[in-house]
């Protein structure tokens, strides 16, 4: 299908006020949408379900599915009509939200020192209106401008519209094979990759590190761990450590594990978790949950399998589960649009840095909403 008619089609769903989302893979030309043919909301029970989830920050909270079986798959080309454009965000001053925020992170540190937890991840929300543009124009800027990141528009009328385009995978598993990334650490991207990292930052890549690994390494038959690169993430950089392996143990439990990563939370977990809910002064909802496909089996998959199965021949089914932590995203309301950003926090951390830090995290979608 061609994109304008890919795009003419959703907008039919979203009138129809009918779920649906459409996506894109890191650094991949293909669309993929799934359309549900009614407006149940489901949910996940056990993660052995098939279709593409939408999950919140706080994991009690249950996890939103537009099943394959309930919806129509399309497919379409999308070909970059290169239009790129850097531009220039003016960062007005924002007084009381940034003396807020700096309180609260003197709040964590001083949390930290006292023993609470070793690190926590501490947010906050911007408004930008966005009268000027429909929601499928957003969508294609921001396709346009976030090439490896995995970018998509979800929608369901009983819980809303989100738009994202994040550089984080929280796990991918073909068959029994995963993998999954340890990210941390941000500065702005100047034009060089080759850049020098602080202390700070390489510890908070290390603690994410260190946590999966340890959670992992109870529940998969074998783990490999990658060296540290630097990455680039629109007009960020970050630290990231590839991890892949072997999984032994079912898909609900390695989630259970991973989600929410130090990356978003903090460690240990749930005493991060319960300062984040307590003092953050507004609900996450799916900022920093996860999203992505669950148990897909490609058609060919399933058609040559089914012709095996006919033929008394050995088949192989491939199963493949593609979830990404939900970053860079925002959340659509009518003509405004609401940015998340957050950052985080160590013994190290300086309030006035981290401030800036979410300041520059706010810009990436910032540019595709005023472009």
């Amino acid at each position: 299908m061609e994109f304008q008619s890919l795009i003419a089609r959703l907008s039919q769903q979203y009138n129809n006020q009918l779920p649906f989302v459409v996506y894109r893979s890191p650094n991949q030309s293909r669309l993929n949408a799934y359309l549900q043919l009614n407006d149940i909301l489901f949910s996940v029970e056990n993660f052995s379900e098939r279709g593409f989830v939408f999950a919140p920050f706080n994991s009690e909270a249950k996890t939103v599915l537009i099943p394959q079986a309930a919806s129509k798959h399309i497919v379409s080309d999308y070909k970059s009509t290169n239009t790129k454009v850097q531009v220039e965000v003016s960062v007005e001053e924002q007084e009381d939200e940034k003396q807020q925020h700096v309180q609260l992170i003197k709040q964590g540190v001083e949390a930290i020192v006292s023993g609470e937890f070793e690190k926590v991840v501490l947010s906050r929300k911007e408004t930008v209106n966005i009268k000027s543009k429909t929601i499928f124009q957003l969508f294609e800027d921001v396709l346009e401008n976030y090439p490896t990141a995995f970018v998509y528009l979800w929608y369901h009328p009983k819980v809303g519209l989100w738009i994202g385009a994040t550089p984080e995978t929280l796990l991918s598993v073909e068959n029994n094979r995963f993998s999954t990334m340890a990210l941390a650490g941000t500065q702005e991207y100047k034009g060089n990759m080759d850049v020098v990292w602080g202390q700070k930052e390489q510890q908070e890549q290390q603690i994410v590190t260190d946590f999966i690994v340890d959670g992992l390494s109870k529940t998969v038959k074998s783990i490999s761990i990658g060296e540290v690169n630097t990455v680039k993430a629109g007009n960020l950089l970050h630290l990231k450590t590839k991890i892949t392996g072997l999984l032994k143990d079912d898909l609900q439990h390695v989630i259970e594990i991973l989600h929410p990563t130090p990356a978003v939370c903090g460690l240990p977990k749930e005493a991060a978790k319960t300062f984040i809910l307590k003092h953050e002064n507004y609900q996450r909802t799916f900022y920093s949950g996860f999203l992505g496909t669950l148990n897909l089996q490609d058609s060919k998959t399933r058609n040559r399998n089914r012709r095996n199965v006919e033929n008394n021949a050995y088949a192989t089914v491939k199963t493949t589960t593609n979830l990404y932590v939900n970053l860079r995203c925002m959340e659509i309301v009518d003509d405004t649009a609401t940015v998340f950003v957050g950052g985080g926090i160590t013994k190290d951390s300086n309030p006035e840095a981290e401030w800036l830090e979410t300041v520059a995290k706010a810009k990436v979608m910032k540019r595709a909403i005023l472009i």
